[in-house]
């Protein structure tokens, strides 16, 4: 992204997507066909759609390993699996949906939708956009990978120490983890870096900071968040790869090191994390909700100011998770506190809702449908929560099935309801086509019942006793029952899940065509067609509202929105720059080609941590030498023009 010449106001052109300028701009903007081509892509929306298909399939591989531990749960005494075998399953189900589906699915749909509400082409950054992409998926493949040679991860996806000291576990089944973990942390920061970039610096003319839409809110705060927290789990991971393989000791306790130490860093990193795959979740309800009920969203800058409180406050809540360390008193009575007050900006969003619906006229579509459901999963999720904040319960409840109970509704409801609903929702701006409504009531109404039968009684498993992280459990200690019931409701959930995945593939094929704005939405990707154009928008719009598509219906300011006029800019790859707070236009800038340097880059990359994974240094050096050249390439200066762009003028 880069400037290009000095910003003059120029006179409003109004633009069809069937003019000769719209022609142009297909051909400026369009990625080339082929293998290459696909490869090198760097837009937004190519991204967005590779998100979302990979952190689907990596949710159906952890839901395959999540029926195998039920299938050996459902009944005591079970020897389906091996202790090591669970292990390997247990830890892999974690990892893939807290870390590889949970925030990147959401990844996905901002990454597809964030520049069609801001009124820009492209995101800030495109090539670094892509090589989160790519980055992401390689650390998918190589903590998988582990697979094949029988040593996946096998401590639990939250690794403590010393289990993983090699002293306990001498495998690579860490260490595969370990080095993916670091790859994929540099994915989500490079991520976070550009969301936060292309809120503050491509919106629309006039959208001004309080006029931006609350999923943008959801995903800008996690964006931040995740530039705190994920460099505290990376510097933990790294750590205990620097025990495991060179004899230090951060985490020994001969050596003078403190095992704790891993909980501090990881949990500075997990908590928060919690939030950031919630809030962008929150968002998606916050502005496709309204839709559905007829009216904007009630209390706007109070359930925006409640999102950013959510994230400053899960930063002083991670010990939250370590009340049964042996903390001092005083740290476990502010700890708790802090968990307590953090349901306060929660509730508000609940209550923002709630009345959204009340005074609203909903239609029940099946998007409704998953959004109203999700706000049931979000109260039990958050009361079980509020539960363990208090520590005396929290001593009785750690490490049962009480908190598998309260990390599936938190981690897997709350994210799972609000992302099939976006689906639904904006699955036809994405395809041109319209989900099948009779299917998706069939869908819903599986996975909730599924979801509530499955996840609930493990609530009661864990007051009955049942710890967390067994293979197996004897006969007549009270558990069968629930544990049944957990197994079959589990099944039920992926039943509607693959109900789901059919009417996707059935309605991408055979699907209704939706039309541009099927929904009568209100937000500006709706003004765009359906798929929408490479360049998203022939002419920049000009924002005057919130609402910009509802304004003949709604009271609004002084000055109108125009989203079929606005800045023409058909002399290359350009987008508009704004300033932070009142997106005021201040420059043309100047957007990159089409690429494949972040996919070789991000193969170095891999080339690097494999080559460190088996010990073969010089491999490594070979690897970062190609990193260097290859960042190198990237960042050199294109040439220029030549001469001095401006806006063209209509």
């Amino acid at each position: 992204m880069a400037s290009t010449g000095a910003f003059r106001v120029p006179i409003i052109a109004r633009e069809t997507d069937s003019s000769p300028v719209a022609e142009r701009l297909e051909r400026i903007w369009r990625t080339p066909a082929g293998l290459y081509g696909w490869l090198s892509s760097v837009d937004h929306k190519s991204i967005g759609k590779r998100y979302l298909v990979t952190a689907f399939l990596f949710l159906i591989a952890g839901g395959i390993e999540a029926a195998v531990m039920r299938a050996q749960l459902i009944r005591p005494n079970q020897t389906l699996l091996s202790p090591e075998a669970y292990n390997q399953l247990f830890t892999m189900h974690g990892v893939t949906m807290i870390f590889l589906y949970a925030m990147p699915v959401l990844s996905g749909f901002s990454n597809y939708i964030w520049p069609l509400m801001l009124g820009s082409r492209d995101m800030a950054f495109p090539r670094l956009n892509a090589f989160s992409y790519w980055t992401f998926l390689f650390a998918g493949c190589f903590i998988y990978a582990s697979f094949i040679v029988g040593r996946a991860p096998d401590a639990g996806w939250f690794n403590y120490v010393p289990y993983t000291s090699r002293e306990y576990d001498p495998g690579i089944n860490i260490d595969d983890y370990a080095l993916g973990m670091i790859l994929f942390g540099l994915s989500q920061t490079v991520g976070g870096i550009n969301f936060i970039v292309t809120l503050f610096r491509v919106r629309a003319p006039g959208m001004s900071i309080n006029r931006v839409p609350m999923m943008v809110w959801g995903t800008l705060t996690a964006s931040v968040g995740n530039l705190f927290a994920i460099p505290a789990v990376s510097l933990a991971f790294f750590l205990l790869w620097l025990d495991r393989q060179f004899g230090t000791h951060f985490y020994d306790v001969t050596g003078g090191g403190q095992p704790l130490l891993w909980q501090h860093l990881f949990w500075m990193f997990g908590h928060p994390w919690v939030y950031a795959i919630v809030l962008p979740a929150m968002g998606i309800v916050s502005d496709a909700l309204p839709v559905f009920c007829r009216r904007p969203l009630v209390g706007y800058t109070a359930v925006a100011l409640a999102t950013i409180t959510t994230m400053i406050l899960g930063f002083g809540v991670w010990v939250h998770h370590m009340f049964a360390t042996g903390l001092p008193p005083l740290s476990l009575s502010f700890f708790s506190a802090a968990s307590m007050v953090i349901v306060i900006p929660s509730a508000v969003a609940v209550f923002a809702w709630i009345a959204t619906i009340w005074t609203g006229r909903p239609v029940f579509t099946t998007a409704f449908l998953f959004f109203a459901g999700f706000i049931f999963v979000f109260v039990v999720g958050g009361v079980s929560g509020f539960m363990t904040a208090a520590v005396p319960l929290d001593w009785q409840l750690t490490d049962t099935y009480f908190v598998v109970a309260h990390i599936h509704y938190v981690l897997i409801g709350i994210n799972v309801f609000p992302v099939v609903g976006g689906i639904y929702y904006w699955f036809p701006k994405m395809t041109g086509k319209l989900l099948n409504e009779t299917l998706g009531r069939w869908n819903f109404w599986l996975m909730f019942a599924g979801f509530n039968i499955g996840f609930f009684p493990m609530h009661i498993a864990g007051l009955l006793g049942m710890p967390r992280r067994i293979y197996t459990y004897p006969d007549g200690l009270g558990w069968n029952t629930v544990n049944l019931i957990t197994s079959l409701g589990a099944y039920l959930f992926a039943i509607g899940v693959l109900l789901f995945v059919i009417n996707v593939f059935r309605s991408a094929k055979f699907g209704r065509a939706a039309g541009p704005n099927p929904w009568d939405a209100p937000t500006l990707e709706w003004s765009t067609p359906s798929p929408p154009p490479p360049y998203n928008f022939a002419v920049i719009p000009t924002i005057g509202s919130r609402y910009p598509l509802w304004e003949d219906r709604l009271e609004h300011g002084p000055t109108d929105s125009y989203v079929d006029q606005g800045y023409l800019l058909n002399r290359g790859r350009e987008t508009i720059g704004t300033t932070v707070l009142d997106a005021e236009p201040d420059v043309v800038l100047e957007m990159p080609e089409d690429t494949i340097a972040p996919l070789i880059l991000a193969i170095a990359l891999v080339g690097l941590i494999c080559a460190a994974l088996f010990h073969i240094w010089w491999g490594a050096v070979a690897a970062a030498a190609v990193t260097l050249i290859a960042t190198v390439a990237w960042l050199w200066p294109e040439a220029q023009l030549g001469q001095t762009k401006e806006i063209a003028r209509g």
